[in-house]
């Protein structure tokens, strides 16, 4: 009689355990394990609210669930970085990239999308931002634009892709998933920073630009000065009764405006530029004849046939 009361009060209380158990159930409130039953019941209800949590788009995740083992390959870019010595406007281009990248390789993990195949390096912005290389960081956001319409078509499909950096960052900050979030508004930086490197490279661009025609034009100067140093020197040692630095000085002034003209003027008539000086004439026999106009013609007329022939 005893052993029929102990096994009629077992069976209530297993009855009682029933009744708590499928109370948990319909609260889905875990309670504290008492024994192996509660144990397992706990550990599929844990099981039911993850694949729930995991199954939802707008998911808010855990620093686990934002960290796979697939995204330590992410570091790689932020290495790059630290061992460059980059300027302000490329470092936070580098970072924007790298955040979104980051970003990326998350969301493709977790949701089991192939990266795609992006080529910028953080060493192509060595030593400076060039075109080039944001034409290339540009087709990679396209290409992980790509990933992030596969693992969000419906939530990205209320997004207009011609939408202003603000409407962008509008848009991310009504969005709870992480990793969304980050990629669009590391999305917009890269915009932004791309922006600010495009005029500085330009204004590096014209000042280069400056220097070179400003280097070619002394150096032209240079070469100008040198020949009018030889014509001049020339002139010096065949005696001509001319001042010779006003002579070729002046032809200089004139080539600069019209080379063909200056240089016929200077050929026929070179007293255009700079008087023959008759009293420099020596006079002819021995100064027996006086110097007249018609030799200062005639040296006029000798100047200039050696001044055609002349090689500087």
């Amino acid at each position: 009689m005893v052993k029929k009361n102990r096994n009629k009060e077992q069976d209530e209380q297993i009855d009682s355990n029933l009744d708590i158990n499928n109370m948990i159930m319909d609260d889905m409130e875990p309670v504290p394990a008492k024994d192996t039953e509660d144990d397992e019941f706990e550990q599929l209800l844990n099981s039911f609210i993850n694949d729930s949590i995991e199954a939802e788009d707008d998911k808010i995740l855990s620093p686990a669930e934002k960290l796979p083992p697939e995204t330590e390959k992410k570091s790689n870019i932020h290495k790059e970085m630290a061992a460059l010595n980059l300027n302000n406007d490329e470092k936070e281009l580098a970072q924007a990239y790298a955040n979104f990248l980051d970003a990326i390789t998350a969301i493709a993990a977790l949701r089991a999308i192939p990266l795609p195949d992006c080529v910028f390096k953080a060493e192509m912005l060595v030593p400076n931002y060039k075109p080039s290389t944001g034409r290339k960081i540009v087709n990679d956001a396209s290409l992980c634009w790509d990933v992030m319409l596969q693992a969000f078509p419906e939530r990205l499909s209320l997004l207009n892709p011609n939408s202003t950096d603000e409407e962008f960052l509008n848009f991310a900050e009504g969005l709870s998933d992480q990793n969304l979030q980050l990629a669009i508004i590391s999305y917009v930086e890269i915009l932004i920073d791309i922006e600010n490197c495009e005029v500085s490279y330009e204004e590096k661009r014209l000042k280069a630009q400056r220097r070179r025609i400003e280097r070619e034009l002394y150096e032209e100067y240079q070469r100008r000065r040198e020949r009018k140093l030889k014509f001049i020197e020339a002139v010096r040692k065949k005696n001509f009764p001319v001042d010779a630095d006003r002579l070729i000085n002046n032809y200089f002034k004139t080539a600069a405006k019209d080379t063909e003209g200056a240089f016929e003027a200077l050929t026929k008539n070179p007293a255009v530029y700079a008087p023959i000086e008759v009293d420099k004439i020596k006079p002819r026999f021995f100064g027996l004849l006086k110097v007249t106009p018609k030799d200062g013609i005639r040296e006029n007329h000798r100047l200039g046939r050696f001044l055609k022939y002349l090689k500087v």
